[in-house]
């Protein structure tokens, strides 16, 4: 991305000036090896829809390797990294982020993680002969995202399975087998917001990322040590998250509030731009089959308690949510009325 003029800037959102925003101290933290573990992550999901999981088990080496090459990658000049864009979802895009007017100051790579469903864009970057960048690099970059992936999935199977254990659902799969399906439509994004000097001559916060909640059943984000994430409480306060490149922060995502019936909570989250130091975020979004039903799961509900959302395919949520901007809530339309 290249370094935009103030009055360029007037095209992304530029929030109000407000108070220095100071590091929440609040976030649950759960330990991945504690006696009770799949609780601490109920109690969490309930309240805040949003954790830092610690002793988590994926190598940093990974981690650490992953955010150099994705580092690389970013550094290339522009005509290169255009050349794996237009996103069709997936391959590289900057700063406009779906189709649907929404903008933000940030870059990114959208890889499909189902092996059975190939993008050409993704196949312009990892291509086996490839014109664009050289053999080596695509090489390592590929064995690198892959390695995280494979990584990040076999915990995030885990945090699901002890989730369910803490809901009390009797078979612990419930809810991992839909990403563990091979048709799971889950994907893998890398952000990278690069630091905007000219903000402070603007009194103003620019937004990386507006406000937003992932439409999948989970996420599970990675960053480096430049904070920028925000979520919003329950009561509506906006609260920065302080940022530990050591561990992996757990969002809710839609699906999961519908299959809980509510009791979880989508969290809505957004990226305030810095204006000196570049934030690099991973994350990992998982989602069930296109086909997959979503409703709220019989196991989770307790004797007499109403349905609060409507049945809908994961496809028919996906559709609705793409077509929507980022700010809007993706759920009502799926919500029951009391005609229904």
């Amino acid at each position: 991305m290249v370094v935009l003029s103030q009055p360029a800037l007037n095209q992304f959102l530029l929030l109000k000036p407000c108070k220095s925003t100071p590091l929440f101290t609040g976030i649950p933290v759960v330990d991945f090896t504690h006696p009770d573990a799949k609780n601490l992550i109920v109690e969490a999901c309930r309240d805040y829809g949003f954790f830092k999981l610690v002793n988590h088990g994926v190598p940093l080496e990974l981690v650490a390797n992953l955010e150099n090459e994705a580092l690389r990658f970013f550094k290339k000049s522009q005509s290169e990294k255009d050349r794996a864009g237009p996103p069709d979802p997936f391959g590289y895009g900057s700063k406009r982020i779906g189709p649907n007017g929404d903008v933000g100051w940030v870059e990114y790579l959208l890889l499909n993680t189902n092996p059975e469903v190939i993008s050409p864009k993704s196949l312009s970057i990892f291509r086996e002969s490839p014109h664009h960048f050289s053999d080596v690099f695509v090489v390592l970059f590929r064995a690198v995202v892959e390695n995280y992936i494979t990584a990040v999935k076999n915990m995030c199977y885990a945090v699901l399975e002890l989730m369910a254990e803490g809901l009390g659902i009797a078979q612990r799969n419930t809810l991992s087998r839909l990403l563990k399906d091979e048709k799971s439509d889950s994907c893998f994004r890398m952000n990278h917001y690069p630091p905007c000097p000219e903000v402070p001559a603007l009194n103003r916060n620019l937004v990386g990322f507006g406000e937003h909640t992932d439409p999948q059943i989970i996420s599970v984000l990675r960053s480096n040590s430049t904070s920028g994430l925000q979520i919003c409480l329950a009561d509506g306060t906006w609260v920065s998250v302080p940022p530990d490149q050591t561990s992996f922060f757990i969002n809710v995502g839609d699906a999961l509030q519908v299959m809980t019936n509510g009791r979880f909570k989508s969290v809505k989250h957004r990226v305030l731009a810095d204006t000196t130091k570049s934030r690099l975020s991973m994350i990992y979004f998982g989602g069930p089959a296109l086909s997959e039903k979503i409703a709220p799961l019989p196991s989770v509900m307790v004797k007499g308690e109403e349905s609060l959302y409507k049945e809908f395919t994961w496809w028919e949520y996906k559709k609705a949510a793409y077509t929507s901007r980022l700010a809007d809530n993706r759920l009502a339309p799926f919500e029951k009325s009391a005609a229904d």
